[in-house]
């Protein structure tokens, strides 16, 4: 199990960076250049740029992805972004269905875990800062996972039988107001028709 191996060595200009983004015109490749014209020069701002490969905003030549323009929306940006977070951090999240509520304790508990003691504290702390720093402009109240449910058909909404042939003992099957109703007679053992004439004609009567 593993988490992102990119991170932020400080969350200051955070939100600066993904409000940039949403007023800028998608480019081509989301390079350290395109980063500069959008006013962030320093070295830590262009570690944005590995996040975002991270939340899948970018794929591994820097080219936005889907993602990244479902992102511009900004009605539904920081549900997109929360979507993106539970990705990135799936194994995370695998611990934890509301691992974005996790103190920093309980993220570095986690986090040496998944990477079985391979980061240093210091490491640690700042992905839980990135992590952090990202959950803080996401929604993760809109955004919830939904279990798997079956469809139920609408009340009142019966399914139909597949037609057959009526046996002897059986009378044809009568709908009303849609509800299909099969009804069964024993008819009595009689050569005479006229029985079963009015057996009938009586069942026609007081079901029309």
């Amino acid at each position: 199990m593993t988490l992102p191996t990119s991170y932020l060595t400080s969350t200051k200009r955070l939100p600066d960076i993904l409000a940039a983004i949403h007023t800028a015109q998608a480019p081509e490749s989301f390079s350290t250049r395109f980063l500069e014209n959008l006013g962030f020069k320093t070295k830590v701002d262009r570690l944005v740029i590995g996040v975002l490969k991270s939340l899948a905003f970018l794929d591994d030549n820097g080219k936005p992805t889907d993602r990244y323009y479902e992102y511009l929306d900004q009605s539904r940006s920081e549900v997109v972004l929360a979507i993106a977070i539970r990705d990135a951090y799936s194994d995370l999240f695998a611990l934890n269905r509301n691992a974005h509520k996790f103190t920093k304790q309980e993220f570095v508990g986690k986090a040496k875990t998944l990477t079985q003691g391979q980061l240093s504290d210091r490491v640690l702390s700042f992905m839980y800062s990135t992590f952090a720093g990202l959950v803080e402009l996401a929604d993760f109240e809109t955004e919830q996972p939904k279990p798997d449910s079956k469809v139920e058909p609408p009340p009142h909404q019966h399914k139909k039988d597949t037609p057959r042939r009526l046996t002897a003992n059986e009378s044809p099957r009568l709908s009303l107001d849609g509800l299909v109703y099969n009804i069964q007679i024993v008819l009595p053992e009689t050569r005479d028709p006229a029985v079963y004439d009015a057996l009938f004609r009586s069942l026609r009567e007081h079901l029309s």
